[in-house]
């Protein structure tokens, strides 16, 4: 994790849609996971300019599944962003259940910010660099 970035952090409930035959959360459910802690961070850190002139799209997910997630556990699902170039963010998700901290995935996503009137690949502004990312 880069320690020049603040970790955000997001709390998920675990419902029972969530829950697969095995008895335990589905592996698309993490990855949904990943994206809405991805999409929390920025609605958090973003201005409303940047927010409105930025969307998001992903173009590569790598996630690693080490422990299943049940029914009733709470999830920490903490994120950060690496290194950047111009149109291309490396964002890390750690998925831990919150009662003993256990790491349940790690996911490493590229992002593309996208600009929201084109829908073109877009650079982001310097202040969105400085408080999402580290240079590459």
């Amino acid at each position: 994790m880069s320690q020049d970035r603040e970790v955000f952090e997001l709390t998920i409930a675990v419902e029972p849609p969530d829950i697969d035959l095995m008895g335990h959360v589905n592996n698309v459910v993490y990855l949904r996971w990943v994206q809405e802690a991805a999409t929390a961070h920025w609605t958090a850190g973003a201005t409303p300019e940047d927010q409105a002139r930025v969307l998001w799209v992903v173009v590569r997910h790598e996630i690693d599944y080490l422990r299943p997630a049940r029914l009733g556990d709470t999830i920490a699902a903490r994120t950060w962003v690496g290194p950047a170039s111009r149109i291309r963010f490396e964002r890390h998700v750690e998925l831990l259940r919150a009662s003993d901290r256990a790491v349940l995935a790690r996911a490493r996503s590229l992002w593309c910010p996208i600009d929201s009137q084109t829908m073109k690949p877009v650079a982001v502004s310097q202040e969105v660099r400085a408080r999402f990312s580290i240079a590459e």
